[in-house]
C-alpha cells in the first residue's frame, strides 16, 4: 500500500512541476502528505518519541523546522555565501574579464571547430569560478558565440557548445558539490579532488571530441558553409573592466585549495571566509578603479542580494526535498525498494543504475538538476548502508548525471537562455546537445564503478 501511495504521489510532483509549478511548495506538500498517510495508516512515524512535539500534526511542521535551521545555519551559509560572490563578481565585471581572457588563446587556433570545441573545454574550466550554469551562458554568449560565429561555426552548433560548458557541476564551491559532500561526510575539498576531478577528467575529452565531430557533422548535414567572417565590435572600452579583474572570480576557489590538507594545512579556510575574503578584496579593486567610496558600498549591495536569492531558492529547495524525501522514508517505501533489491540479487551496482536513471530522466522532464538531486540526495545515505556501499559512490554519479541530464531538457533555463540569446529553437538546440550528453552519462557510469566501485 505504501509504495502505491509512494508511487502515485511522485507521479502528481512530477506532473506539477513539469506544468511549472513551483517545485518548493510541491515537495514540501507532497512530503507532509506522505508523512500524515503513513501515521494515519500505522505504516511509520514521523518523529520518534523523544523528539515528539506531542501532536503528529506538530511533528511534520517539528521536522521542516529542524531541517531548515541545520540546513540554513551549516550547508545553507556556505551556499548563500558562493551565490552572493558570484553576483557581485558578475555586477562589477569581473566574470567578464575572465572570461574574455581565458578565450585569447583560442583564437591562435585554425580551425573553426577546433576552436569550437576548445571553448567548450575553457567553458568546462570556467565552471570551476563561475558556478551557474546559465549564467556561464550568457557570459559565453556575449562574448564568445560571436568569435564562433565570425569562424563560420553555425548558430546551432556555437549555441550546443556554450549550453553544454557547465554539465558537470563540479567546482568545490557549487551547491550541489556542497550538498553531496556534506551528505557523504566529506570535505568538499577532498570530495572534488579525489572523487569529481577524476569523473571529470575522463568526461572532459570525450565531450571535447564528441562535440568536435557531431557538430561539424550535423552542419554538413543541414547544408551549413563554413565561411569567416569579420567580427564586429560589440562593446565599448567603459563597458569592459580591466583584465586584471580576471583573477576575482578564482581568488576563493585559490584560497580553499591552497589552505586546505591538499598543501598548507595549518591555517583554517572554509568555504565561506574565501569568499569573504574575495569579496573584500573586490571593493578594493572597484575602490582604485572608479575612486568612489559610495558607489563601491553601494554596489556590495548585489552580494547581499545574492545572499538573499540562495536563500529563497536553493536553501529551500534542499528542505523541500529533504520533507519529501522524509515523507518516502516515514511510509515504507525507500526500505521495501531495498529489500525487494537485495531480495532479487539486483545489488548495489544496480541500485546505483536505478537512482543514477531516476535523476537524469527526471532532469530532463523537469527541466532542473537540482530539484530532482535534492530531493533524492537524502535518501542515499540511508539506501547505501544498507546496499553496504560508501554513500559517495551513489551519490557521486547522480550529482553529476543531474547536471549532465538537464543540457537534453528544452525547458531547463540554460537551454531556454542560450537558445533565445542564439536564435535558434530550443528544441533544434537539443538534438544538438543530445549525443556529446549522452556521451558524458556514459562515461560518468563507467568511470565512476571502474574507480570508486
Amino acid at each position: 500500500m505504501g509504495i502505491v501511495i509512494s508511487l502515485l504521489v511522485t507521479f502528481w510532483v512530477g506532473f506539477l512541476i513539469v506544468k511549472k509549478y513551483k517545485p518548493q511548495p510541491v515537495l514540501f506538500m507532497a512530503g507532509l502528505i506522505l508523512m500524515f498517510t503513513a501515521v494515519m495508516l500505522g505504516l511509520g512515524e514521523i518523529l520518534p518519541a523523544k523528539s515528539s512535539t506531542g501532536s503528529v500534526l506538530f511533528d511534520a511542521f517539528e521536522f521542516i523546522k529542524q531541517t531548515m535551521s541545520s540546513r540554513a545555519a551549516g550547508l545553507g551559509l556556505n551556499i548563500m555565501a558562493v551565490g552572493g560572490f558570484a553576483r557581485y563578481m558578475d555586477h562589477i565585471g569581473a566574470s567578464k574579464a575572465l572570461v574574455k581572457l581565458t578565450i585569447r588563446p583560442l583564437l591562435a587556433l585554425r580551425s573553426p571547430y577546433l576552436v569550437m570545441a576548445g571553448a567548450w573545454v575553457v567553458g568546462m574550466f570556467l565552471g570551476l569560478c563561475i558556478n551557474s550554469a546559465s549564467g556561464l551562458a550568457m557570459l559565453l554568449m556575449v562574448t564568445v558565440f560571436p568569435v564562433l560565429i565570425s569562424l563560420g561555426v553555425s548558430r546551432l552548433s556555437a549555441t550546443a557548445v556554450i549550453a553544454t560548458t557547465l554539465c558537470l557541476d563540479w567546482s568545490p564551491s557549487d551547491t550541489g558539490t556542497i550538498l553531496s559532500a556534506t551528505t557523504a561526510g566529506l570535505d568538499p575539498v577532498l570530495y572534488w579532488t579525489n572523487y569529481q576531478i577524476p569523473i571529470a577528467i575522463a568526461v572532459i575529452p570525450v565531450v571535447a571530441v564528441l562535440h568536435y565531430f557531431v557538430q561539424k557533422w550535423l552542419d554538413k548535414r543541414d547544408g551549413h558553409v563554413v565561411q569567416a567572417t569579420e567580427l564586429a565590435a560589440t562593446e565599448t572600452e567603459e563597458d569592459t573592466p580591466p583584465m586584471i579583474y580576471a583573477i576575482l572570480p578564482a581568488l576563493p576557489l585559490a584560497l580553499i585549495l591552497v589552505f586546505s590538507s591538499l598543501w598548507i594545512s595549518w591555517i583554517k579556510m572554509d568555504i565561506i571566509k574565501a569568499m569573504f575574503i574575495g569579496v573584500a578584496i573586490g571593493m578594493i579593486f572597484e575602490y582604485i578603479r572608479h575612486r568612489d567610496g559610495k558607489k563601491v558600498f553601494a554596489d556590495v549591495q548585489s552580494f547581499f542580494d545574492g545572499l538573499g536569492m540562495q536563500m529563497a531558492n536553493v536553501i529551500t529547495l534542499i528542505v523541500a526535498g529533504e520533507t519529501f524525501a522524509k515523507g518516502l522514508m516515514t511510509i515504507g517505501t525507500i526500505d521495501a525498494i531495498i529489500a525487494s533489491a537485495q531480495s532479487s540479487g539486483f545489488g548495489a551496482a544496480g541500485m546505483i543504475l536505478v537512482m543514477v536513471g531516476i535523476i537524469a530522466v527526471a532532469s530532463v522532464v523537469m527541466g532542473s538538476g537540482n530539484a530532482p538531486f535534492f530531493a533524492f540526495a537524502a535518501l542515499t545515505p540511508t539506501v547505501a548502508a544498507k546496499m553496504s556501499v560508501a554513500p559517495v559512490v551513489m551519490l557521486l554519479p547522480m550529482h553529476f548525471a543531474a547536471s549532465a541530464a538537464r543540457a537534453i531538457s528544452p525547458i531547463t533555463a540554460v537551454i531556454v537562455v542560450s537558445s533565445s540569446m542564439g536564435g535558434v529553437s530550443p528544441f533544434d538546440l537539443v538534438k544538438r546537445t543530445a549525443i556529446p550528453m549522452l556521451g558524458a552519462l556514459l562515461v560518468i557510469i563507467v568511470a565512476n564503478f571502474w574507480l570508486f566501485y
